[in-house]
């Protein structure tokens, strides 16, 4: 009994608080938005040396199906296996894997 009291005069008291801002307040909050997995298409001949090597090391037998680049340096990979399906790999400009979901 004593938790719901409590727990309903918080509610009570946030509501206020919230309601109690100032629309100048409000206007003055600022969202920044980091756009570094925002990946532009490249041509192959931009991936840089450790990247090529890795690709080589770890895809032998595989294409390369398409190549994106971010701001931070990191490479987004369409790799066509043997197969025939498609693999999307990522890797960082000095060959380093990078597992991302």
């Amino acid at each position: 009994m004593k938790k719901s009291v409590l727990l309903s005069l918080m509610a009570i008291g946030i509501m206020c608080n919230v309601s109690a801002m100032n629309v100048s307040e409000i206007a003055n909050n600022k969202i920044v938005i980091n756009n570094t997995d925002e990946y532009v298409k490249i041509k192959s001949s931009e991936l840089t040396p450790p990247v090529i090597e890795e690709i080589l090391k770890q895809y032998p037998t595989s294409k390369l199906g398409a190549a994106y680049k971010n701001n931070s340096g990191e490479f987004k990979l369409v790799m066509v296996l043997k197969s025939g399906t498609r693999r999307t790999v990522y890797i960082d400009q000095y060959g380093n894997w990078i597992n991302k979901k």
